[in-house]
């Protein structure tokens, strides 16, 4: 699955502003200073730079794509001068992390790639109280061409409104789960997610 992701990092960032306004949308909705955060499948590093402002002890990046990673720490020396982002080559399931160690877990445009599987990994990373945020697309939207379909998670049923969004997170032991959507239009191209808000 690496060399599928990494085929695509070269255009990546070329969508615009929709990667940049759904991590932010994800950041949005966290409380200030964790002490660790962690941003799975970072692709280019949007959710992790936007993170910084949160004033967090640290930040782990990690993507499964070597193309990626190495396009976000290109950006690094500017978005992130101080280096508190670890960038790591590495899978989103399991992630790289003990039990109950992160305070945060934010994941953008990724979780229809990684499956069920990833939520109940976010749950065991995080301690008790602490944040999850991520992105799913509708079910109503979301059309996988045949190259996408092939790294879709068949066992993840995508949401077709708010509240079975949300329900992702409360079906994986999460609490106080909160959807909305973001989209975002470019020329004639329309692009829209749920994004979800829950606590461990």
């Amino acid at each position: 699955m690496s060399e599928f992701f990494d085929a695509l990092a070269p255009g990546y960032d070329d969508d615009g502003t929709f990667h940049p306004l759904v991590a932010e949308t994800l950041i949005n909705g966290l409380a200030p200073e964790p002490s660790l955060l962690v941003d799975v499948a970072t692709g280019t590093g949007a959710a992790a730079f936007a993170a910084l402002r949160l004033s967090p002890g640290s930040v782990l990046a990690v993507d499964i794509s070597p193309a990626m990673v190495k396009l976000a720490t290109a950006k690094a020396p500017s978005l992130d001068p101080a280096g508190r982002i670890e960038w790591r080559v590495a899978p989103g399931v399991p992630l790289p992390l003990d039990d109950g160690t992160a305070d945060a877990v934010v994941c953008a445009s990724a979780l229809h790639f990684l499956g069920p599987a990833a939520l109940a990994d976010w749950r065991r990373v995080l301690r008790p109280g602490g944040e999850v945020a991520f992105s799913v697309p509708s079910v109503h939207r979301f059309r996988a061409s045949d190259a996408f379909a092939s790294v879709v998670a068949a066992d993840l049923q995508l949401p077709g409104d708010l509240a079975e969004a949300a329900a992702l997170a409360t079906a994986a032991g999460f609490r106080e789960a909160t959807a909305d959507t973001v989209t975002s239009t470019a020329g004639d191209r329309t692009r829209s997610v749920f994004v979800v808000h829950a606590v461990a």
